[in-house]
């Protein structure tokens, strides 16, 4: 395995890069813009006034962006029990934009009055409590920047490419700053018995959505989160209230949230038996695995984009554990016969999105490209041939491996098996 370059052989690699590319922009700006407006001239929006201020109350994107959205693969048969992919493919840095955060509903998205929204907290505990939203924002809070993944994210890939698109394929996954009051506190609160075990995590839609939560977890770094990104939770990440498990799938940080029922065993719930299970080859299942494995994947270049030409590029792709930090991604250009490793752009956090690079020259030629994740705990993300091996073909959930794009002689990239 090669390490990376040092700095004085990147600064030739791009040297020779920016050559390349300076030598064709001549002819390119000349045939690609002609009719339009030529470097250093005075562009039209130039030469007026532009919007006034406040031209949008709440701020929007560019209208030249109105093609990154949220998508939803098609149709549910129940309207309210679909989800919506966060389009990794155009995103920088690691934080999602809230309106750009995937979505995931069992019966649609309640809107709910927060002064009359209640957190009942009660079983196993000494003071059984109604929280009103004001009592709850009144205490401790703390902000944390975490991924939140949905354990189906790629799921379709278990059985080989599923899907001919990023955001399809990987978009169950973003990364938000989580604003709340840690449930310790209110545990501390309402005093816990000493013989619970489990909290019954229940939330304000028509699906009455519910998962047991270890009390270990629950008392070491869960949330009640009431503000994502430095504004109040949307009504489709949670409004008002939410709960957060840093690591955890996602189904289990419940939306809505209303009630936290603490017992001494397991509740399971429909959530967690007929669903949220792993089904193996024997007709078992793995039950509560929580826990987000280590996985990555290359957000550029990706089967939603096309190479226009041989030359440099900078593939950048995101790298996340369940486990702690990243400690080293690395990617092949070649189907993963040799792999380099990237440089991790900082911040690299606990349990959050971690962005990597590896500058690339493509000679044109059809190729592989990969990226291969390793987390602070030594874990090593797997290939699809590991994973099957170990758990079958008959799960939706868990499936962390490596991915491969194919790039084409002309530049398109999909989504293949190697």
């Amino acid at each position: 395995m090669s390490r990376s370059a040092s700095p004085s052989s990147r600064r030739q690699f791009l040297r020779a890069g920016g050559a390349l590319a300076g030598a064709a922009l001549a002819p390119a700006v000349s045939a690609a813009t002609a009719g339009q407006a030529q470097p250093l001239e005075v562009a039209p929006w130039s030469k007026t006034p532009g919007e006034p201020a406040l031209w949008h109350p709440y701020g929007q994107p560019s209208p030249y962006e109105k093609n990154v959205v949220r998508r939803t693969r098609g149709s549910a048969p129940f309207p309210g029990a679909n989800s919506s992919m966060t389009p990794l493919q155009d995103l920088f840095g690691i934080i999602t934009p809230t309106g750009l955060v995937f979505e995931r509903h069992h019966a649609g998205i309640p809107l709910i009055d927060p002064g009359q929204h209640r957190l009942a907290v009660h079983g196993l505990v000494a003071r059984p409590t109604l929280f009103t939203m004001d009592d709850l924002v009144r205490l401790p809070s703390v902000s944390r920047i975490h991924f939140l993944e949905c354990s189906g994210n790629t799921g379709r890939e278990w059985k080989g490419p599923g899907t001919a698109s990023l955001q399809f394929s990987h978009g169950l996954l973003s990364c938000c700053e989580w604003t709340g009051v840690p449930l310790s506190v209110v545990l501390d609160e309402v005093g816990v018995d000493p013989q619970a075990s489990w909290i019954l995590a229940e939330g304000a839609d028509a699906a009455g959505m519910s998962r047991s939560i270890p009390i270990s977890k629950a008392l070491d770094d869960a949330l009640l989160v009431y503000a994502q990104n430095g504004e109040r939770l949307r009504p489709e990440h949670g409004y008002p209230l939410r709960l957060f498990l840093p690591g955890f799938e996602g189904n289990m940080s419940v939306k809505w949230l209303r009630r936290l029922k603490v017992g001494s065993a397991p509740f399971m719930s429909r959530e967690e038996t007929s669903k949220y299970t792993d089904s193996l080859p024997d007709g078992t299942a793995r039950q509560f695995t929580f826990l987000m494995e280590t996985k990555s994947v290359i957000t550029f270049p990706a089967p939603d984009h096309r190479l226009r030409e041989a030359g440099f590029y900078q593939i950048s792709g995101l790298a996340w554990t369940g486990r702690g930090r990243i400690k080293r991604v690395d990617v092949s250009t070649d189907g993963g016969r040799n792999w380099s490793t990237a440089t991790l752009q900082e911040p690299v956090l606990d349990r959050a999105l971690t962005r990597f690079t590896l500058p690339w020259r493509w000679d044109g030629a059809p190729t592989v490209l990969q990226s291969r994740a390793i987390d602070e705990s030594g874990y090593v993300q797997p290939t699809g041939r590991q994973l099957v091996d170990a758990r079958g073909l008959e799960s939706n959930y868990h499936f962390n491996a490596i991915q491969s794009w194919k790039v084409a002689a002309d530049g398109v990239i999909t989504n293949v098996q190697v």
